[in-house]
């Protein structure tokens, strides 16, 4: 299995455990029986890894976790929430918007676009938890293997990387810092930038500032938000 999974070189060669493991072709069967019944899974197959194919191990220096890819028609593009140029933006990424031009005040100006591929180019690894969904289904492939994956991802980079600033919003991405060791790392969690849940801790939370102050203070390069 490990040869048909399309993903950067030092990704391949980091979770190649992963890919041979029971769960993962488990997961590659379950994904390929929901496309012969017909469903439609979001992102496209080439997408999946974007994330990872944005980001090589050796340049990540922040991780955000989001939950699911958006399951709406054009809207997931394999990095967690971001969607494409052309895309109107998510409800979530409006608020991530908001709070990043009130952190950064007055310095930053709220892009007319949802396309974070810009970050993911300077370190920063959009990961969801879970990588695929079935279209207007949201969690429909939850507990079906991804999370054992990414899991794995988390643990790689807190064991083998330093000084990484890890940003978890919401209880789902909060599960992962059980294996992060802060003495190493910077752990940083708020509530979900949804609209159901950004008054309720998100706004404030500086969360961006906070982590170009640890980039800094490590010798490390600011993240041009």
């Amino acid at each position: 299995m490990s040869k048909q999974v399309d993903i950067e070189e030092s990704w391949h060669a980091a979770l190649s455990n992963e890919f041979n493991a029971t769960y993962f072709n488990n997961l590659i069967t379950f994904l390929k029986e929901e496309k012969k019944a017909g469903k439609v899974i979001y992102p496209s197959g080439s997408q999946i890894f974007a994330a990872f194919n944005h980001t090589p191990v050796h340049q990540v220096k922040v991780v955000i976790i989001g939950q699911d890819p958006y399951h709406g028609h054009g809207q997931a593009n394999g990095l967690c929430f971001s969607v494409n140029k052309g895309i109107p933006i998510p409800p979530s990424l409006q608020n991530i918007f908001k709070e990043l031009a009130n952190d950064l005040a007055p310095d930053y100006e709220i892009p007319t676009h949802g396309d974070l591929s810009n970050w993911a180019k300077q370190g920063v690894l959009l990961l969801n938890a879970t990588l695929t969904v079935e279209k207007d289904k949201a969690g429909s492939h939850q507990q079906k293997g991804w999370e054992q994956f990414t899991d794995a991802v988390i643990r790689h980079i807190s064991e083998r990387g330093r000084n990484i600033v890890f940003i978890l919003w919401g209880r789902y991405a909060q599960q992962k810092a059980s294996f992060i060791p802060t003495d190493k790392h910077l752990v940083l969690t708020a509530a979900h930038p949804s609209p159901f849940s950004a008054y309720q801790g998100f706004f404030g939370c500086k969360h961006f500032s906070k982590t170009n102050d640890w980039l800094e203070k490590k010798g490390l390069s600011k993240i041009q938000w």
